[in-house]
């Protein structure tokens, strides 16, 4: 019985939902396309940072581990 009783308060609860969220939007402070375009801008290069240094950082391990490896197998 408790599940049918629960159902039955889904559409007002759902409509509750919809309302505050409608509310919560109005509240939000939306950045300007020149904010956005210049975060993105910073994603972009930062990612491209990232990935050069993890280069760098990999093929510097792979050289050692190479030697390493090479070192033992003699």
């Amino acid at each position: 019985m408790e599940a049918i009783e629960s159902v039955k308060h889904w559409p007002k609860a759902i409509k509750d939902y919809y309302m505050e969220l409608k509310l919560e939007m109005r509240r939000v402070t939306w950045p300007s396309r020149k904010q956005v375009e210049s975060n993105t801008v910073v994603v972009i290069l930062t990612v491209f940072g990232f990935a050069a240094f993890f280069f760098v950082v990999d093929a510097l391990l792979t050289d050692t581990v190479t030697r390493v490896y090479r070192f033992f197998t003699r």
